[in-house]
């Protein structure tokens, strides 16, 4: 019975191990994915409307967009940007082609959440911005409740913050993601752009070491068991 459970379990253990090497593999190439994306020459919003309809990924693309913001429409996500907490300023942002995008044109701090505070930074008119594509997030169980009454939001939900910022007719022109914005020559210095982080969490390799190690552990612990057997034989 001890051989069996043994078996079982470095067999398990060794799975666990494998699976991890085969995560490992999925981040790598999901890391140097966003990275090339990040720095390729930017696409244009029809052409990263369409990799999202024939993949339904876009995430970290560049795109290039060209229209208006409508500032009325400001909504403010949670975010803490070198230690520091403050706000994603997300606006409504019309290209000329007639399609809305919900542009986080970045980040403020506490005190600059009302956009009373920057009135400089409420650029008018046509202007050209590129940024990365975001997918809208998936709100994990620490993720705080969105509280849209008072313009305080902790997950991109862009359903929810369109349905505040947009007119019924103008969500169907939506576009399905956020267009994070780099850094661009904004009067009075806020929001301030370019605040993705391209930061993913990759210890994949600790744990399958992890695995293989318990795996050895059990397989050591076993060999002892059967010498003091048969030494008691």
């Amino acid at each position: 019975m001890p051989t069996v459970v043994t078996l079982l379990g470095v067999a398990l253990l060794a799975g666990l191990g494998t699976w991890q090497l085969q995560r490992l593999s999925w981040k790598q190439g999901l890391i140097q994915r966003a990275e090339t994306r990040a720095q390729a020459t930017p696409v244009s919003l029809t052409q990263a409307l369409g990799h999202w309809r024939e993949t339904g990924d876009v995430e970290y693309l560049r795109v290039q967009l060209e229209g208006s913001f409508r500032h009325d429409g400001e909504q403010h996500l949670y975010g803490i940007v070198g230690g520091k907490p403050g706000w994603r300023v997300v606006t409504p942002f019309e290209t000329v082609s007639g399609i809305w995008v919900m542009v986080d044109r970045g980040f403020v701090p506490l005190d600059f959440k009302s956009a009373d505070t920057r009135p400089g930074g409420q650029i008018e008119g046509i202007v050209k911005l590129t940024g990365l594509a975001r997918a809208p997030g998936i709100p994990s169980g620490f993720t705080p409740e969105n509280q849209p009454d008072q313009n305080k939001w902790y997950g991109r939900d862009l359903d929810a913050m369109a349905a505040v910022a947009l007119r019924p007719g103008e969500r169907g022109q939506l576009a399905p993601f956020f267009v994070a914005a780099e850094e661009m020559a904004v009067p009075g210095g806020w929001p301030k752009g370019s605040t993705t982080r391209l930061t993913f969490s990759n210890r994949h390799l600790e744990y399958a070491f992890t695995w293989f190690a318990l795996a050895a552990v059990l397989l050591a612990i076993y060999a002892i068991f059967v010498a003091n057997r048969f030494r008691r034989d």
